[in-house]
């Protein structure tokens, strides 16, 4: 064993004993940096079940070593193997996984005699690994996967034109000067600009241990970075820049995979970054228990969870029940079941009525319900200058805090604000609501833009106006809208958002409205419900009968406070209703008159 790196350490699971290596200064032939496993070193008796499946190529030499009498059982930790020579393995982390029998950064957990991980004495990032997909399929028309990477464990960027030399960690505005000059009449802007992100990447952000993902055939093929990049001449510059990497021996079909990770995997270029779904493609597989088998084996936590367990939780509504639907003074549960199914269904819902019906509390406790709390649902109100902007991103200006200079710069909106919280990881499972006031006032069109698909196609994915970000709504957003039908008739709302939304009546005419105030009032005296039904009596047009909600505020109760509604808010929106018609609002619709003919059906005395 050579002295130019320190002796390093390896704690088994639970407390176990302590493995001892060094880092060698050579690099394997497929370019990953060798590792040396002490003689006398233990090692666990068992592998997880996912090991076969998830690191197949430390399986097999565990396997072989076994089997040569290298790996055997040890007298010193009863209950363990042990190293009867030093071992020679192909990477820090092939030589974790061999001892612990499960999926192990090297990097991160062989440690020096003071507690540093050798990511660090090696300087390398020691931010947590990542998930990369690179497309291989149609490389200038050629199927690398099948052709190459499969077969001699690689990973390839095609940079046919780049000069060589340039392997290692250049930063973005060395590349970008390079592919300028080196692709000065081969390429158009828009693929420099790609290319340079795919560079950078490729040699700069891309590190051992990362996953990277790849599509060929209609199915997913996945491996684990073992070797920093290297550059070569290929005879037809296809794959000038490479990667060693431990592709695992099963692939999955693209009809069997998550929708989410479905999305990240169509978007459009030649390196995609999928750490925001590595949860869900640690899990391909892999049952829960063999999950939680590999949970205990590598996580020191006992009350800790896989991230591979959590995206796997399935997303639910919540059945509505008698207290719900006691608390909201809503007829029958039946009724609120079938909004909660909607809402499933379609993700989105639109609430309309007439004022005062109570489409906005209902949405909002209704979406708390559904979403576990309020901080899983964000309220927007419409208006006529409210835009794409305002709405999802866009342009504003900011003070710089140093300078104090204003600045316009990309800012998040309310929707994409709780989509992006909602695709958090460990989120995925929980629903999350954004509720739209008075969502017919605005130019939907213009408000929506693009997002219009994907309100219907959820799978898909979009290239953003703004950002030029390749985003999707998450399937745990749901849109929760209100329309007033007094403002502006339902029958202007275009087809494209009627196809997008199902629509639920909140009418005085039909439950659960009709009777909300009766039972809101619960026994009490009924004299402002016999009101509000005979005022609703007299109003043909339904888009203008006046809703419960004017007369259950704390304010009615007061002395005088009924008249005081009376005249101050329900009769204005009557003289608005009959404006130019010569009706007297005061006779047809005023509390005397209403009070008379009620008193005349012998349903309570003149007042």
């Amino acid at each position: 064993m050579t002295d130019a790196y320190p002796e390093l350490y390896l704690r088994l699971p639970k407390g176990g004993p302590e493995a001892r290596g060094r880092l060698l200064g050579e690099k394997g032939a497929r370019g990953s940096q060798k590792f040396v496993v002490a003689e006398g070193s233990p090692a666990q008796a068992e592998v997880v079940p996912s090991f076969r499946v998830r690191k197949p190529a430390s399986y097999r030499t565990r396997e072989g070593l076994i089997a040569e009498g290298a790996l055997r059982r040890s007298e010193r930790w009863p209950g363990y193997l042990e190293t009867a020579r030093d071992i020679e393995c192909t990477s820090p982390s092939a030589a974790a996984e061999i001892l612990r029998g499960c999926s192990v950064n090297g990097w991160g957990e062989w440690k020096s005699a003071d507690g540093r991980p050798l990511a660090q004495l090696d300087q390398m990032p020691t931010t947590p690994n990542r998930a990369w997909r690179i497309r291989g399929s149609n490389v200038s028309g050629v199927n690398l996967v099948q052709r190459l990477w499969l077969a001699e464990g690689l990973v390839t960027v095609a940079a046919s034109r780049l000069r060589q030399g340039v392997a290692g960690s250049p930063d973005r505005d060395l590349l970008r000067t390079l592919v300028e000059e080196d692709y000065e009449s081969a390429a158009t802007y828009n693929q420099k600009q790609e290319l340079v992100e795919t560079l950078h990447v490729f040699l700069t952000r891309m590190k051992p241990d990362d996953t990277v993902c790849t599509l060929s055939d209609g199915r997913l093929y996945v491996g684990t970075v073992r070797g920093t990049p290297e550059q070569i001449v290929s005879e037809d510059g296809r794959s000038n820049l490479r990667r060693a990497v431990d592709w695992q021996d099963t692939s999955y079909e693209w009809e069997e995979l998550p929708d989410e990770l479905q999305q990240k995997l169509s978007v459009q270029h030649d390196v995609v970054d999928l750490t925001a779904v590595q949860a869900l493609i640690d899990g391909l597989g892999l049952t829960d228990e063999q999950l939680a088998d590999e949970a205990e084996a590598t996580v020191s936590d006992p009350s800790a969870e896989l991230p591979a367990l959590t995206a796997r939780r399935p997303l639910e509504l919540p059945e509505p029940d008698q207290a719900l639907t006691d608390r909201l003074n809503v007829h029958e549960v039946a009724w609120l079941s079938e909004v909660r199914d909607l809402l499933w269904d379609e993700k989105q819902l639109i609430f309309y009525g007439p004022p005062g019906t109570g489409k906005t509390h209902l949405a909002l406790e209704l979406a708390k319900f559904l979403g576990g709390g309020p901080e899983q649902v964000k309220l927007v109100q419409f208006h006529p200058s409210y835009s794409y902007e305002d709405f999802f991103e866009g342009y504003r200006p900011r003070e710089e805090q140093e300078t104090k200079e204003v600045a316009f710069r990309l800012t998040a909106g309310p929707l994409r604000e709780l989509a992006d919280h909602a695709k958090e990881e460990g989120n995925r499972h929980i629903p999350h609501f954004l509720i739209i006031d008075e969502i017919n006032r605005a130019n939907l069109a213009k408000v929506f833009g693009e997002l219009y698909f994907l309100l219907e196609y959820r799978k898909e994915s979009l290239r953003l106006t703004y950002s030029g970000d390749d985003f999707s709504l998450p399937d745990n957003l749901f849109i929760i809208g209100t329309m007033n039908t007094a403002d502006r008739s339902i029958a202007l709302v275009d087809a494209a958002m009627r196809r997008r939304f199902a629509f639920v009546e909140l009418s005085p005419r039909t439950e659960p409205t009709s009777g909300l105030l009766r039972r809101w009032l619960n026994g009490k005296d009924p004299q402002r419900a016999d009101l509000l039904d005979e005022l609703n009596s007299r109003i043909d047009d339904a888009d203008f009968r006046i809703g419960p909600a004017y007369l259950m505020k704390p304010g009615v109760d007061r002395d005088g406070g009924l008249e005081r509604v009376w005249r101050t808010k329900i009769l204005p929106l009557l003289e608005e209703h009959h404006y130019g018609e010569g009706v007297d609002i005061e006779k047809r619709y005023g509390l005397a008159s209403l009070r008379a003919a009620i008193a005349a059906r012998g349903d309570e005395p003149v007042a």
